[in-house]
C-alpha cells in the first residue's frame, strides 16, 4: 500500500522532516516515490510547506496519509 508519511532529517534532538510518498513496506527512513513538502516542529510556528495539488493527486489515486500526515495536510490547506 502506498503511504504519505513523515521521513526524518536533521540532527539529534533537531528533527526536520519531509513529507514523502511511500510503499509501506520500505523504512521510515528509506526509499521514497516522490516528495511533496517539508515540516519543521522547531520554528515558532511551525512551519508547514506542501504541494496540495500533489497530495491530492496521490489521495485520489488511492495513497493514505497517516494521522500526523493527515492533520498537517489539514493545517496546510491542502486537504
Amino acid at each position: 500500500m502506498v503511504k504519505i508519511r513523515l521521513r526524518r532529517m536533521g540532527a539529534k534532538k533537531a528533527p526536520f522532516y519531509r513529507i514523502v510518498v511511500a510503499d509501506s513496506r520500505y523504512p521510515r527512513d528509506g526509499r521514497f516515490i516522490e516528495e511533496i513538502g517539508y515540516y519543521n516542529p522547531l520554528t515558532n510556528p511551525a512551519e508547514i510547506k506542501v504541494d496540495a495539488e500533489r497530495a491530492q493527486s496521490w489521495i485520489k489515486t488511492g495513497a493514505q496519509p497517516t494521522d500526523t500526515v493527515k492533520t498537517l495536510l489539514k493545517k496546510a490547506g491542502a486537504i
